[in-house]
Protein backbone atom coordinates (compact mmCIF):
# COMPACT_ATOMS: atom_id res chain seq x y z
CA UNK A 1 0.00 0.00 0.00
CA UNK A 2 1.77 2.97 -1.07
CA UNK A 3 1.13 6.65 0.70
CA UNK A 4 -0.47 7.57 -2.46
CA UNK A 5 -3.45 4.95 -2.98
CA UNK A 6 -4.90 5.35 0.51
CA UNK A 7 -5.64 9.23 0.18
CA UNK A 8 -6.86 8.14 -3.03
CA UNK A 9 -9.25 5.48 -2.53
CA UNK A 10 -10.60 7.44 1.32
CA UNK A 11 -10.83 10.43 -0.42
CA UNK A 12 -13.16 8.83 -3.23
CA UNK A 13 -15.48 7.07 -0.85
CA UNK A 14 -15.41 10.18 1.79
CA UNK A 15 -16.77 12.60 -1.03
CA UNK A 16 -19.54 9.79 -2.17
CA UNK A 17 -20.39 8.82 1.00
CA UNK A 18 -20.36 12.63 2.67
CA UNK A 19 -23.01 13.72 -0.47
CA UNK A 20 -25.32 11.12 0.59
CA UNK A 21 -26.48 12.82 4.31
CA UNK A 22 -24.94 16.34 3.87
CA UNK A 23 -28.34 17.87 2.37
CA UNK A 24 -30.13 16.80 5.27
CA UNK A 25 -29.28 19.92 7.14
CA UNK A 26 -30.28 22.54 4.05
CA UNK A 27 -33.65 21.71 4.00
CA UNK A 28 -35.12 24.48 5.84
CA UNK A 29 -32.58 26.59 3.49
CA UNK A 30 -34.44 24.56 0.34
CA UNK A 31 -37.70 25.46 1.38
CA UNK A 32 -36.51 29.64 1.86
CA UNK A 33 -35.31 29.16 -1.44
CA UNK A 34 -37.49 26.72 -3.42
CA UNK A 35 -41.18 28.40 -2.78
CA UNK A 36 -43.45 25.48 -2.03
CA UNK A 37 -41.35 22.97 -1.82
CA UNK A 38 -42.14 19.97 0.92
CA UNK A 39 -40.30 18.10 3.72
CA UNK A 40 -41.55 14.95 1.20
CA UNK A 41 -40.54 16.62 -2.36
CA UNK A 42 -37.47 17.80 -0.73
CA UNK A 43 -36.41 14.39 0.40
CA UNK A 44 -35.64 13.12 -3.33
CA UNK A 45 -32.69 14.97 -2.82
CA UNK A 46 -31.12 12.35 -1.08
CA UNK A 47 -33.63 9.44 -2.41
CA UNK A 48 -32.24 10.30 -6.20
CA UNK A 49 -28.50 10.20 -5.60
CA UNK A 50 -28.99 7.11 -3.27
CA UNK A 51 -31.43 5.92 -6.17
CA UNK A 52 -28.55 6.19 -8.94
CA UNK A 53 -25.87 5.38 -7.10
CA UNK A 54 -27.10 2.07 -5.79
CA UNK A 55 -28.38 1.31 -9.52
CA UNK A 56 -24.84 2.16 -11.00
CA UNK A 57 -22.89 0.06 -8.06
CA UNK A 58 -22.96 -2.89 -9.09
CA UNK A 59 -22.04 -2.96 -13.08
CA UNK A 60 -19.80 -0.18 -12.23
CA UNK A 61 -16.95 -3.19 -10.86
CA UNK A 62 -17.67 -4.71 -14.46
CA UNK A 63 -16.58 -1.25 -15.78
CA UNK A 64 -13.80 -1.34 -13.55
CA UNK A 65 -12.17 -4.46 -15.64
CA UNK A 66 -13.35 -2.99 -19.23
CA UNK A 67 -11.92 0.62 -18.61
CA UNK A 68 -9.22 -0.11 -16.13
CA UNK A 69 -9.40 0.60 -12.52
CA UNK A 70 -7.31 4.13 -12.72
CA UNK A 71 -9.92 5.35 -16.07
CA UNK A 72 -12.78 4.81 -14.57
CA UNK A 73 -11.38 5.93 -11.03
CA UNK A 74 -11.02 9.30 -12.81
CA UNK A 75 -14.35 9.18 -15.31
CA UNK A 76 -16.22 8.86 -11.92
CA UNK A 77 -14.24 11.90 -10.07
CA UNK A 78 -14.98 14.19 -12.96
CA UNK A 79 -18.28 13.33 -13.02
CA UNK A 80 -19.32 13.33 -9.33
CA UNK A 81 -17.49 17.08 -10.05
CA UNK A 82 -19.14 18.69 -12.55
CA UNK A 83 -22.36 17.40 -11.26
CA UNK A 84 -21.65 19.22 -8.42
CA UNK A 85 -20.83 22.45 -10.59
CA UNK A 86 -24.26 21.68 -11.68
CA UNK A 87 -26.00 21.51 -8.55
CA UNK A 88 -24.16 25.04 -7.52
CA UNK A 89 -25.72 26.34 -10.11
CA UNK A 90 -28.82 24.88 -10.05
CA UNK A 91 -32.20 27.51 -10.81
CA UNK A 92 -34.64 25.02 -9.79
CA UNK A 93 -35.54 22.42 -7.75
CA UNK A 94 -36.08 19.99 -10.68
CA UNK A 95 -32.34 21.19 -12.02
CA UNK A 96 -31.21 20.07 -8.24
CA UNK A 97 -32.52 16.47 -8.50
CA UNK A 98 -31.28 16.18 -12.30
CA UNK A 99 -27.92 17.01 -10.99
CA UNK A 100 -28.40 15.16 -8.16
CA UNK A 101 -29.16 11.87 -10.05
CA UNK A 102 -26.22 12.33 -12.18
CA UNK A 103 -23.43 12.88 -8.63
CA UNK A 104 -25.37 9.31 -7.41
CA UNK A 105 -24.29 7.78 -11.14
CA UNK A 106 -19.96 9.85 -10.55
CA UNK A 107 -19.62 8.21 -7.18
CA UNK A 108 -21.12 4.87 -8.17
CA UNK A 109 -18.34 4.64 -10.29
CA UNK A 110 -15.76 6.12 -7.13
CA UNK A 111 -16.60 3.91 -4.56
CA UNK A 112 -16.15 0.21 -5.55
CA UNK A 113 -12.97 0.56 -7.94
CA UNK A 114 -11.95 3.00 -4.79
CA UNK A 115 -11.67 -0.20 -2.38
CA UNK A 116 -10.74 -2.15 -5.38
CA UNK A 117 -7.26 -0.18 -6.12
CA UNK A 118 -6.77 -0.12 -2.35
CA UNK A 119 -6.82 -3.58 -1.81
CA UNK A 120 -5.08 -4.65 -5.04
CA UNK A 121 -2.08 -2.54 -3.77
CA UNK A 122 -2.40 -4.08 0.12
CA UNK A 123 -0.58 -7.72 1.15
CA UNK A 124 -3.27 -9.91 1.91
CA UNK A 125 -2.14 -9.86 5.49
CA UNK A 126 -3.09 -5.97 6.03
CA UNK A 127 -6.33 -6.07 3.93
CA UNK A 128 -8.78 -6.29 7.17
CA UNK A 129 -6.70 -2.97 8.10
CA UNK A 130 -6.77 -1.56 5.21
CA UNK A 131 -10.61 -2.13 4.96
CA UNK A 132 -10.52 -0.34 8.07
CA UNK A 133 -9.30 2.51 7.23
CA UNK A 134 -11.54 2.53 4.03
CA UNK A 135 -14.64 2.20 5.93
CA UNK A 136 -13.57 4.69 8.81
CA UNK A 137 -13.76 7.69 5.89
CA UNK A 138 -17.05 6.21 4.36
CA UNK A 139 -18.81 6.05 8.07
CA UNK A 140 -17.08 9.75 9.21
CA UNK A 141 -18.26 11.43 6.02
CA UNK A 142 -21.90 9.76 6.53
CA UNK A 143 -21.96 11.18 10.12
CA UNK A 144 -20.15 14.27 9.47
CA UNK A 145 -22.30 15.37 6.74
CA UNK A 146 -25.07 16.66 8.71
CA UNK A 147 -22.15 18.79 10.75
CA UNK A 148 -20.79 20.00 7.96
CA UNK A 149 -24.58 20.86 6.23
CA UNK A 150 -25.05 22.74 9.41
CA UNK A 151 -22.11 25.15 9.40
CA UNK A 152 -21.97 25.87 5.56
CA UNK A 153 -25.73 26.51 5.59
CA UNK A 154 -25.65 29.01 8.65
CA UNK A 155 -22.60 31.00 7.41
CA UNK A 156 -23.29 30.92 3.72
CA UNK A 157 -26.49 29.22 1.95
CA UNK A 158 -27.34 25.64 0.73
CA UNK A 159 -25.10 26.27 -2.54
CA UNK A 160 -21.86 26.04 -0.37
CA UNK A 161 -22.22 22.26 0.13
CA UNK A 162 -22.16 21.26 -2.98
CA UNK A 163 -19.17 24.03 -3.99
CA UNK A 164 -16.84 22.20 -1.63
CA UNK A 165 -16.80 18.99 -3.60
CA UNK A 166 -15.40 20.87 -6.64
CA UNK A 167 -11.34 21.75 -5.15
CA UNK A 168 -11.32 18.30 -3.69
CA UNK A 169 -12.98 16.56 -6.83
CA UNK A 170 -10.00 18.10 -9.16
CA UNK A 171 -7.49 17.32 -6.08
CA UNK A 172 -8.29 13.95 -6.80
CA UNK A 173 -8.84 13.64 -10.37
CA UNK A 174 -5.13 15.32 -10.38
CA UNK A 175 -3.53 13.08 -8.13
CA UNK A 176 -4.92 9.70 -9.96
CA UNK A 177 -2.65 10.16 -12.61
CA UNK A 178 -0.07 8.58 -10.69
CA UNK A 179 -2.08 5.35 -10.36
CA UNK A 180 -0.58 2.41 -12.95
CA UNK A 181 -2.62 2.54 -16.18
CA UNK A 182 -3.90 -1.18 -16.72
CA UNK A 183 -5.15 -2.48 -20.19
CA UNK A 184 -9.15 -2.86 -19.91
CA UNK A 185 -10.62 -6.11 -20.83
CA UNK A 186 -14.07 -7.69 -20.86
CA UNK A 187 -17.70 -6.47 -22.36
CA UNK A 188 -19.88 -3.58 -21.48
CA UNK A 189 -22.36 -4.23 -18.62
CA UNK A 190 -26.08 -5.42 -19.58
CA UNK A 191 -27.33 -1.28 -20.22
CA UNK A 192 -31.15 -3.07 -20.07
CA UNK A 193 -30.26 -4.87 -16.88
CA UNK A 194 -29.07 -1.44 -15.66
CA UNK A 195 -31.56 0.83 -16.54
CA UNK A 196 -34.89 -1.71 -15.08
CA UNK A 197 -33.00 -1.41 -11.96
CA UNK A 198 -32.61 2.34 -11.61
CA UNK A 199 -36.17 2.53 -12.95
CA UNK A 200 -37.40 -0.11 -10.72
CA UNK A 201 -35.97 1.65 -7.56
CA UNK A 202 -36.87 5.07 -8.36
CA UNK A 203 -40.36 3.88 -9.08
CA UNK A 204 -40.87 1.56 -6.17
CA UNK A 205 -39.42 4.74 -3.42
CA UNK A 206 -42.13 7.17 -5.59
CA UNK A 207 -44.91 4.25 -4.39
CA UNK A 208 -43.81 4.15 -0.68
CA UNK A 209 -43.08 8.34 -0.27
CA UNK A 210 -46.66 9.15 -2.17
CA UNK A 211 -48.49 6.46 -0.29
CA UNK A 212 -49.66 7.70 2.77
CA UNK A 213 -50.69 10.73 0.68
CA UNK A 214 -52.64 9.75 -2.60
CA UNK A 215 -54.02 6.47 -0.62
CA UNK A 216 -52.43 2.84 -0.56
CA UNK A 217 -55.46 1.83 -3.16
CA UNK A 218 -55.01 4.59 -5.36
CA UNK A 219 -54.13 3.27 -9.17
CA UNK A 220 -51.06 5.14 -9.12
CA UNK A 221 -49.64 3.82 -6.10
CA UNK A 222 -50.52 0.61 -6.99
CA UNK A 223 -49.13 0.63 -10.24
CA UNK A 224 -46.11 1.95 -8.90
CA UNK A 225 -45.60 -0.61 -6.45
CA UNK A 226 -46.24 -3.83 -9.16
CA UNK A 227 -44.54 -1.70 -11.95
CA UNK A 228 -41.17 -1.06 -9.98
CA UNK A 229 -41.26 -4.78 -8.50
CA UNK A 230 -41.38 -6.45 -11.89
CA UNK A 231 -38.65 -4.37 -13.18
CA UNK A 232 -36.15 -5.22 -10.14
CA UNK A 233 -37.29 -8.64 -10.22
CA UNK A 234 -36.79 -8.23 -13.96
CA UNK A 235 -33.15 -7.12 -13.57
CA UNK A 236 -32.34 -9.50 -11.45
CA UNK A 237 -33.32 -12.34 -13.88
CA UNK A 238 -31.48 -10.45 -16.49
CA UNK A 239 -28.64 -10.77 -14.16
CA UNK A 240 -29.05 -14.43 -13.65
CA UNK A 241 -28.59 -15.43 -17.40
CA UNK A 242 -26.65 -12.37 -19.50
CA UNK A 243 -22.74 -13.00 -20.06
CA UNK A 244 -22.01 -9.35 -18.37
CA UNK A 245 -24.99 -9.28 -16.16
CA UNK A 246 -25.70 -5.44 -14.37
CA UNK A 247 -25.70 -7.20 -11.10
CA UNK A 248 -22.91 -10.12 -10.65
CA UNK A 249 -25.60 -11.97 -8.39
CA UNK A 250 -23.18 -15.06 -8.97
CA UNK A 251 -21.59 -13.78 -5.94
CA UNK A 252 -24.80 -14.69 -3.65
CA UNK A 253 -23.72 -18.18 -3.82
CA UNK A 254 -21.42 -17.11 -1.47
CA UNK A 255 -23.11 -17.49 1.71
CA UNK A 256 -21.04 -14.90 3.91
CA UNK A 257 -21.30 -12.66 0.82
CA UNK A 258 -25.14 -13.04 0.64
CA UNK A 259 -25.93 -12.67 4.57
CA UNK A 260 -23.61 -9.55 4.54
CA UNK A 261 -25.24 -7.80 1.45
CA UNK A 262 -28.98 -8.54 3.65
CA UNK A 263 -27.13 -7.12 6.83
CA UNK A 264 -26.08 -3.69 4.28
CA UNK A 265 -29.42 -3.41 3.42
CA UNK A 266 -30.99 -3.29 6.53
CA UNK A 267 -28.05 -0.98 7.75
CA UNK A 268 -28.76 1.41 4.92
CA UNK A 269 -32.90 1.51 5.44
CA UNK A 270 -31.92 2.56 9.58
CA UNK A 271 -29.00 4.55 8.81
CA UNK A 272 -30.10 7.04 6.16
CA UNK A 273 -33.69 7.99 8.03
CA UNK A 274 -32.07 8.31 11.36
CA UNK A 275 -29.27 10.90 9.81
CA UNK A 276 -32.14 12.85 8.79
CA UNK A 277 -34.77 12.81 11.57
CA UNK A 278 -32.17 14.12 13.75
CA UNK A 279 -31.80 17.48 12.31
CA UNK A 280 -35.49 17.38 11.81
CA UNK A 281 -35.90 17.08 15.66
CA UNK A 282 -32.68 19.39 16.46
CA UNK A 283 -34.48 21.70 14.00
CA UNK A 284 -38.17 21.84 14.05
CA UNK A 285 -38.76 20.33 17.39
CA UNK A 286 -36.21 21.55 19.72
CA UNK A 287 -35.89 24.75 18.01
CA UNK A 288 -31.81 24.47 17.21
CA UNK A 289 -30.51 26.53 14.80
CA UNK A 290 -28.50 24.44 11.36
CA UNK A 291 -25.42 25.53 13.16
CA UNK A 292 -26.58 24.58 16.72
CA UNK A 293 -27.67 21.19 15.08
CA UNK A 294 -24.25 20.55 13.14
CA UNK A 295 -22.40 20.52 15.80
CA UNK A 296 -25.05 18.52 17.92
CA UNK A 297 -24.52 15.79 15.38
CA UNK A 298 -20.68 16.22 15.62
CA UNK A 299 -19.92 13.62 18.34
CA UNK A 300 -21.87 11.16 16.57
CA UNK A 301 -19.14 11.77 13.53
CA UNK A 302 -16.11 11.45 15.93
CA UNK A 303 -17.67 7.78 17.33
CA UNK A 304 -18.12 6.51 14.05
CA UNK A 305 -14.54 6.94 12.61
CA UNK A 306 -13.00 6.01 16.01
CA UNK A 307 -15.06 2.19 15.91
CA UNK A 308 -14.81 2.03 12.36
CA UNK A 309 -10.74 1.98 12.97
CA UNK A 310 -10.70 0.14 15.87
CA UNK A 311 -13.00 -2.90 14.60
CA UNK A 312 -10.92 -3.08 11.64
CA UNK A 313 -7.96 -3.86 13.42
CA UNK A 314 -8.88 -5.73 16.29
CA UNK A 315 -12.61 -7.61 15.60
CA UNK A 316 -13.66 -10.18 12.70
CA UNK A 317 -16.53 -8.85 10.33
CA UNK A 318 -18.78 -10.98 12.52
CA UNK A 319 -18.33 -9.18 15.32
CA UNK A 320 -17.97 -6.13 13.96
CA UNK A 321 -21.31 -6.34 12.31
CA UNK A 322 -23.20 -8.12 15.57
CA UNK A 323 -21.61 -4.90 17.87
CA UNK A 324 -22.47 -2.32 15.36
CA UNK A 325 -26.48 -4.23 14.97
CA UNK A 326 -27.12 -4.49 18.90
CA UNK A 327 -25.61 -0.92 19.24
CA UNK A 328 -27.70 0.27 16.98
CA UNK A 329 -30.37 -1.39 18.28
CA UNK A 330 -30.56 -0.85 22.05
CA UNK A 331 -30.12 3.53 20.84
CA UNK A 332 -33.10 3.05 18.74
CA UNK A 333 -35.08 1.57 21.32
CA UNK A 334 -33.65 4.21 24.08
CA UNK A 335 -34.56 7.18 21.58
CA UNK A 336 -37.99 6.10 20.45
CA UNK A 337 -38.96 5.33 24.23
CA UNK A 338 -37.50 8.50 25.99
CA UNK A 339 -37.28 11.32 23.47
CA UNK A 340 -37.76 14.51 25.17
CA UNK A 341 -39.51 17.74 23.51
CA UNK A 342 -37.30 20.11 25.44
CA UNK A 343 -33.60 20.18 24.29
CA UNK A 344 -31.67 17.96 26.45
CA UNK A 345 -28.33 17.56 24.79
CA UNK A 346 -25.60 16.72 27.64
CA UNK A 347 -28.52 14.23 29.18
CA UNK A 348 -29.81 12.50 26.09
CA UNK A 349 -28.82 13.81 23.02
CA UNK A 350 -24.85 13.36 23.63
CA UNK A 351 -24.71 9.63 24.63
CA UNK A 352 -27.55 8.45 22.05
CA UNK A 353 -25.14 10.20 19.77
CA UNK A 354 -21.87 8.78 20.68
CA UNK A 355 -23.52 5.76 20.72
CA UNK A 356 -25.24 5.66 17.60
CA UNK A 357 -22.15 6.28 15.65
CA UNK A 358 -20.03 3.81 17.40
CA UNK A 359 -22.99 1.27 15.92
CA UNK A 360 -22.61 2.54 12.82
CA UNK A 361 -18.57 2.66 12.63
CA UNK A 362 -18.92 -0.95 13.47
CA UNK A 363 -21.48 -2.17 11.26
CA UNK A 364 -19.84 -0.25 8.27
CA UNK A 365 -16.72 -1.59 8.90
CA UNK A 366 -17.74 -4.81 9.59
CA UNK A 367 -20.12 -5.22 6.31
CA UNK A 368 -17.19 -3.76 3.99
CA UNK A 369 -14.97 -6.58 5.60
CA UNK A 370 -17.31 -9.28 5.70
CA UNK A 371 -18.30 -8.45 1.93
CA UNK A 372 -14.57 -8.35 0.32
CA UNK A 373 -13.05 -10.65 2.31
CA UNK A 374 -15.21 -13.69 1.25
CA UNK A 375 -14.41 -13.56 -2.50
CA UNK A 376 -11.03 -13.56 -4.39
CA UNK A 377 -8.83 -10.54 -4.91
CA UNK A 378 -9.96 -10.31 -8.73
CA UNK A 379 -13.54 -9.62 -7.96
CA UNK A 380 -13.09 -6.93 -5.02
CA UNK A 381 -15.09 -3.84 -7.19
CA UNK A 382 -18.13 -6.55 -8.24
CA UNK A 383 -18.15 -7.52 -4.66
CA UNK A 384 -18.18 -3.79 -3.06
CA UNK A 385 -20.18 -2.43 -5.59
CA UNK A 386 -22.88 -5.20 -4.67
CA UNK A 387 -22.59 -5.04 -0.87
CA UNK A 388 -22.97 -0.42 -1.29
CA UNK A 389 -25.60 -1.32 -3.60
CA UNK A 390 -27.60 -3.22 -1.11
CA UNK A 391 -26.76 -0.65 1.26
CA UNK A 392 -27.83 2.20 -0.97
CA UNK A 393 -30.78 0.45 -1.82
CA UNK A 394 -31.69 -0.18 2.10
CA UNK A 395 -31.38 3.82 2.46
CA UNK A 396 -33.59 5.04 -0.57
CA UNK A 397 -36.43 2.67 0.60
CA UNK A 398 -35.53 4.11 4.30
CA UNK A 399 -36.10 7.77 2.96
CA UNK A 400 -39.15 6.50 1.30
CA UNK A 401 -40.62 5.35 4.58
CA UNK A 402 -39.63 8.22 6.69
CA UNK A 403 -41.16 10.46 3.83
CA UNK A 404 -44.40 8.90 4.28
CA UNK A 405 -44.29 8.70 7.59
CA UNK A 406 -43.80 12.31 7.80
CA UNK A 407 -46.18 13.11 5.28
CA UNK A 408 -48.15 15.42 7.13
CA UNK A 409 -48.19 19.55 7.42
CA UNK A 410 -47.29 19.62 10.54
CA UNK A 411 -44.88 16.79 11.57
CA UNK A 412 -44.10 16.26 15.27
CA UNK A 413 -42.52 14.58 18.41
CA UNK A 414 -45.41 11.75 17.78
CA UNK A 415 -44.22 11.03 14.52
CA UNK A 416 -40.77 11.61 14.98
CA UNK A 417 -40.74 8.87 17.61
CA UNK A 418 -42.60 6.06 14.96
CA UNK A 419 -39.46 6.89 12.63
CA UNK A 420 -37.16 5.54 15.68
CA UNK A 421 -39.14 2.82 16.15
CA UNK A 422 -39.01 2.01 12.39
CA UNK A 423 -35.31 2.47 12.76
CA UNK A 424 -35.21 -0.41 16.05
CA UNK A 425 -37.20 -2.91 13.82
CA UNK A 426 -35.22 -2.57 11.15
CA UNK A 427 -32.04 -2.68 12.86
CA UNK A 428 -33.33 -5.59 14.87
CA UNK A 429 -33.35 -7.16 11.31
CA UNK A 430 -30.08 -6.44 10.70
CA UNK A 431 -29.09 -8.28 14.39
CA UNK A 432 -30.70 -11.13 13.07
CA UNK A 433 -29.33 -11.61 10.14
CA UNK A 434 -25.77 -10.64 11.02
CA UNK A 435 -26.18 -14.28 13.24
CA UNK A 436 -26.45 -16.25 10.02
CA UNK A 437 -22.62 -15.29 9.44
CA UNK A 438 -19.70 -17.88 10.01
CA UNK A 439 -17.68 -16.85 12.83
CA UNK A 440 -14.25 -16.66 10.66
CA UNK A 441 -13.90 -15.57 7.13
CA UNK A 442 -13.18 -18.53 5.18
CA UNK A 443 -9.31 -18.15 3.57
CA UNK A 444 -9.44 -17.76 -0.26
CA UNK A 445 -7.40 -20.39 -1.84
CA UNK A 446 -4.10 -19.75 -3.78
CA UNK A 447 -5.30 -19.52 -6.98
CA UNK A 448 -7.60 -16.99 -5.59
CA UNK A 449 -4.78 -14.84 -4.37
CA UNK A 450 -2.79 -15.03 -7.61
CA UNK A 451 -6.25 -13.35 -9.28
CA UNK A 452 -8.38 -16.51 -10.51
CA UNK A 453 -11.96 -15.98 -10.09
CA UNK A 454 -13.30 -17.90 -7.38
Amino acid sequence: MTARILPLAAGATFLAMLDATVTNLAFPDLQRDFDGATISGLTWIVTLYAVSFAALLAPAGRLADLLGRRRLYRAGIGVFTLASLACVLAPNLPALLAARTVQGAGAAAMVPVSLAVLLHGTPPEKRARSIGLWSASAALAAAVGPSVGGVLVDLLDWRALFFINIPLGLALFWTARGLAPEPGEGRLPDVLGTVLLGGGLGVLALAVSQGPDLGWSDPRVLAALLGGAAAVALALTRSARHPVPAMEISLWRNRDFAVTNVVSFFYGAAFFPWMLVGVLVLTRMWGYSELEAGLAMTPGAVSAAVASVLMGRLAAPRTAILTGSLVMLGTAVWTWRALPEEPRFLAFWLPCGLLIGIGMGALATGTAGSAALSVAPVRFAGATGLNTTARQLGGALGTAVLAALLSGPRAGAEEFTTVYAYCAIVCALALLAGLGLRTAVPAVSTAAREGAPA
